[in-house]
């Protein structure tokens, strides 16, 4: 085992050393698993498990049924593309489609990255350089809200899915031509501007197993577009906004607001229901390193069949909690403290793999900007603590428990391969003697996390400082093993 990289404390809080210790007398003690898993079914209208989505599928467990590049000698090679990167999808062809914001202008723009294109990194030592022409192809899409159209979806013709600016539905192709060259171009496009009022913008979308399309925007409005086009919305209860994507199983469409979590279902004529409402703690205001007021979380599907519960993090004041609920009726499966090591606050998405979900703090991470409206944070800053916490559900479903919890100061959405057994992550490096303050001096190295016992196996130094800030964005395990990691101004490949 590597020791933890400078600046990240280096030090591990396990508060059970097994679940069998943590759960004496409850009669529910699970084991540690061998292997992980299962994940949910496949859902036919997206492209390829595990890169298809930002959070690797459907139900946005954010994990993977693909290997990653483990914990051996490793190469990074930096795509320098002046954007910021937070959307990279991989299909079936193995070329990685990526929704990145230009520096300048902040204009939506599609990259379709081949990365075989490498430049003069080796193993373990000199960090390379993606060629320039790593990037074979480019497509701007209508400008939207400054940090909307972050989320999309490859669909299982491996066409870029995504809301833009002028509240297009649209699905972006790409093909080689006869030269040898590729193109991107819109292949389809249906105009939602009837179902999305002015002023409005789509926070998240993602396919039913019917091959509708379902959208919520941040005003609270969420839609269902079917096969031939027609859209059909519901209102949300005024003051209730949705700030992060969505998520759908066999049971429905999962919906977290600032207020509630929601699963959602069409009728029969295809409008949106509610199937139930579950409202959380969010807490007095939002809270620093969190980008609104309410959870941070995209819902996430998990459970011994893949989707048997829905998870999200609340936003209480002093102490947030991992809310675990059953998918077909809603009823709380558990309520249980996380990060109590840590700051009280969650941006990113759970990962929930079986019965396991691992929370990832960023309370106090230092965002440049929030979205209009989010309102002040309360208080403006506090240091970034970090911290991850990996909870439970009791076999008997009746329950959760506390298996670990650590410091790492995860700095990107953490991701776990059912493959090898590892879960994957950036790590923010404080400058010496900074304890838990962030400066723009700040490092940052790919860390390899052992999901059972929450302790760091390997790590290696990612180039750059601020200008490589993975600013709390969601990784990409593609099918050649490779880790791809967008950053506030390209990706990062590492590889073996």
């Amino acid at each position: 085992m590597q020791k933890v990289p400078s600046g990240t404390r280096g030090r591990l809080v396990l508060t059970a050393l097994t679940a069998v210790l943590i759960a004496a007398g409850s009669g529910n003690a699970s084991a540690q698993p061998t292997s992980w898993g299962p994940l949910a079914a496949p859902n036919p209208f997206l492209g390829p498990m595990g890169t298809s989505t930002m959070h690797g599928d459907a139900g946005s467990s954010d994990a993977t049924p693909l290997s990653g590049p483990g914990t051996g000698k490793l190469a990074v090679d930096p795509l320098p593309l002046a954007a910021a990167c937070p959307t990279l999808l991989e299909g079936s062809d193995g070329l990685v489609l990526a929704l990145c914001t230009s520096i300048l202008g902040q204009t939506p723009t599609v990259h379709l990255i081949d990365t075989s294109a490498l430049g003069t990194g080796s193993a373990g030592s000199t960090v390379g350089s993606f060629s320039p022409a790593a990037s074979v192809a480019q497509l701007e899409l209508a400008k939207g809200s400054l940090l909307g159209g972050v989320y999309a979806y490859l669909d299982n013709d491996n066409r870029l899915v995504a809301v833009d600016g002028n509240r297009m539905l649209v699905r972006v192709q790409h093909e080689q031509k006869p030269n040898g060259g590729w193109r991107l171009f819109v292949d389809q496009s249906v105009d939602l501007t009837s179902s999305i009022p002015d002023g409005d913008n789509v926070t998240g979308l993602a396919p039913d197993w019917q091959g509708n399309v379902w959208f919520a925007t941040g005003a609270g409005r969420v839609g269902s577009v079917d096969g031939g086009g027609v859209a059909r919305t519901l209102q949300l209860p005024a003051g209730e906004e949705v700030q992060n994507s969505i998520s759908t199983s066999a049971f429905g469409t999962a919906v977290a607001t600032t207020h509630a979590l929601y699963q959602l279902s069409a009728a029969q004529d295809g409008t949106p229901t509610i199937d139930w409402r579950a409202p959380y703690d969010r807490g007095s205001a939002r809270k620093p390193g969190q980008l609104s007021w309410g959870t941070g979380s995209t819902p996430t599907y998990f459970g011994p069949n893949g989707d048997d519960y829905v998870t999200i993090v609340d936003n209480a004041d002093t102490q947030v909690h991992l809310l675990v609920y059953r998918a077909a009726t809603g009823e709380m499966v558990c309520s249980q403290k996380v990060l109590s090591t840590a700051g009280p606050g969650s941006e990113n998405s759970p990962i929930g793999i079986g019965n396991s979900v691992f929370v990832a703090g960023t309370y106090g991470y230092p965002y440049p900007t929030v979205p209009e409206g989010a309102g002040p944070a309360v208080p403006a800053s506090a240091p970034f603590v970090g911290g991850m916490t990996r909870v439970d559900v009791d076999n008997a479903g009746t329950g959760c428990h506390t298996v670990w919890d650590n410091d790492a100061r995860s700095s990107a959405v953490p991701h776990l391969s059912t493959a090898d057994g590892n879960l994957y992550t950036v790590v923010r490096q404080g400058l010496p003697l900074s304890s838990d303050s962030t400066t723009p001096l700040d490092g940052f190295a790919f860390t390899v996390i052992d999901p059972n016992t929450g302790e760091v196996l390997a790590s290696r130094d990612l180039p750059g400082t601020i200008v490589n800030d993975t600013l709390q964005m969601s990784a990409l395990i593609n099918s050649s093993g490779d880790y791809l990691q967008g950053t506030i101004s390209g990706v990062i490949r590492v590889g073996g």
